[in-house]
């Protein structure tokens, strides 16, 4: 099994998925780094920039809860390719018309549309990489997917920050347009996933309520979406409220920028880390544990801290945050060919959504314990439901995904 090569064809799919990716995650960034300098060309001031920027995200995110479970049953009936091209087409379409919008509700229609499209790109990638590549080398595909995506939250506020323009924020959304269908030239070059060609005529594909047809299936599939909630937690929540826990030391740009950097590297090294220890669940419980200690000290551990040490911090929740790669592989891995597009699209999408319950709940307890004990309390919820979740499904790595449900 060690002796298994990656084809010249599959080290191409592999390219033009974490390009994809990369272009995929810029633009779904994009908007909360250009939130504000965008809406105020739009005419909105004081605490309309948050309140619409709000409702703006809402959109977008329930565009790709929508997208998640459109693309996957899409990609399980009628192939892996062509879900490559039309996310990434719609989403590019969408994201280049932005930088042309001149009132909120053409911004809040395109917003909702690009989600849907980036809401399938991920999915579409990583099943098409998982069902080519062979068994022992599945992990080394999705961590560069992965890794390479997340450094294009890094790449976008870099951008933005290439001009004091108050109009730049167009520009930044052409370019992400750009990018994606440059993209779709490399896309030519990709192909079907054999194992899913050769699926038996007869097999029912892309059933989303299969997942629910029985209790040990749906176990499973939930357990893959509460593995991958502490992720969200840091980024939503730690993160998010960076400037306010660590009293001003670090700006919301920075510390997203910082806590993606972290993000990108950890997928490689958790990626790396699972082919190393030949099993998915330890890699990801490995992340998990160092990452709660972690969170405790950056809740409670810190008294005073510098500019520099903010940022270190930040970059190291980012770091054992970055089980995505993993995270992703291992839900894919659970199930069989006939719903594995379902399941990948769905459960990252699924997971991004627990944001929502998860924020509700923070602010519903910020009132009576205060920011940092309420951040306490989301957390070991978070961390508990994905242990648990983990230490319930059947470890994956090297197993043929050459079956269906």
């Amino acid at each position: 099994m060690e002796n298994e090569k990656i084809s010249s064809k599959a080290k191409m799919l592999i390219a033009v998925a974490a390009l994809g990716y990369f272009v995929d995650v810029y633009d779904l960034i994009l908007f909360s780094v250009v939130r504000n300098p965008s809406l105020k060309s739009l005419g909105l001031q004081g605490g309309e920039l948050l309140n619409q920027g709000l409702n703006l995200m809402n959109v977008q995110m329930g565009g790709m809860l929508i997208g998640g479970i459109l693309w996957g049953i899409y990609g399980d009936k009628k192939g892996r390719k062509s879900v490559l091209f039309g996310s990434i087409l719609l989403y590019s379409l969408a994201n280049a018309l932005n930088g042309f919008v001149t009132d909120l509700n053409t911004y809040a229609i395109l917003r909702f549309i690009a989600g849907i499209g980036l809401a399938g790109e991920l999915g579409a990638g990583i099943t098409l990489v998982n069902e080519t590549l062979p068994p022992s080398k599945r992990g080394i595909g999705t961590l560069i997917i992965a890794g390479v995506g997340a450094a294009g939250a890094v790449f976008a506020p870099i951008i933005a920050g290439l001009s004091s323009d108050p109009e730049w924020w167009r520009s930044c959304y052409f370019i992400g347009g750009g990018m994606g269908l440059a993209l779709l030239l490399l896309r030519l070059g990709t192909f079907e996933s054999s194992m899913y060609s050769h699926m038996d005529a007869g097999v029912q594909k892309g059933n989303f309520f299969q997942l629910f047809s029985s209790g040990e299936r749906f176990k499973k599939y939930l357990y893959c979406i509460l593995m991958g909630l502490p992720i969200w937690y840091i980024i939503g929540i730690l993160v998010f409220s960076a400037p306010e826990i660590l009293k001003g030391k670090v700006n919301a740009g920075d510390a997203i920028m910082y806590c993606y950097l972290g993000l990108a590297i950890g997928d490689f090294a958790s990626g790396a880390l699972s082919q190393w220890l030949k099993s998915r669940g330890k890699a990801v419980l490995t992340y998990l544990f160092i990452a709660v200690v972690l969170c405790v000290y950056y809740l409670f551990g810190i008294t005073e801290v510098s500019t520099a040490q903010a940022k270190l911090i930040i970059t190291l929740l980012g770091f054992f945050g970055g089980y995505w790669a993993v995270f992703l592989t291992y839900s894919s891995e659970q199930f069989g060919t006939n719903v594995r597009m379902t399941v990948t699209t769905t459960v990252p999408n699924f997971v991004r959504g627990a944001l929502i319950p998860i924020s509700l709940l923070f602010k519903f307890l910020i009132p009576s314990v205060g920011l940092i004990h309420a951040a306490a309390y989301v957390g070991i919820l978070c961390f508990a439901l994905s242990i648990f979740a983990v230490s319930q499904l059947k470890e994956t790595f090297g197993k043929s995904l050459d079956y269906t449900e």
